[in-house]
């Protein structure tokens, strides 16, 4: 699985989207090309820093954040998704 992160900061946490109540929830994609696809629209708005796609365990990223009772969203190969490019949709966490 992949996620995304500022360009050499992937420590300091990940993508994520804020819902409808205001929860950050992590985005996670099953396939690269897709997160790269993700980034690359991320990386032509100016609201954010350079993003780049890191690989993660797949249990090991989906347990972390149920212990920590995180949101998260996983992206497969048929879903197509596009950043939101609303202020209200994007979180810095």
């Amino acid at each position: 699985m992949y996620i995304i992160t500022m360009a050499g900061n992937k420590d300091d946490g990940a993508f994520s989207l804020r819902n409808e109540d205001g929860e950050s929830v992590l985005c996670i994609f099953k396939e690269n090309d897709d997160a790269e696809r993700y980034a690359m629209l991320l990386n032509e708005s100016d609201k954010y820093p350079t993003m780049e796609v890191y690989e993660v365990e797949d249990e090991a990223v989906i347990y972390a954040c149920e212990l920590h009772g995180y949101e998260y969203i996983v992206f497969t190969k048929n879903d197509i998704v596009i950043p939101p490019f609303e202020d209200d949709y994007f979180s810095d966490d």
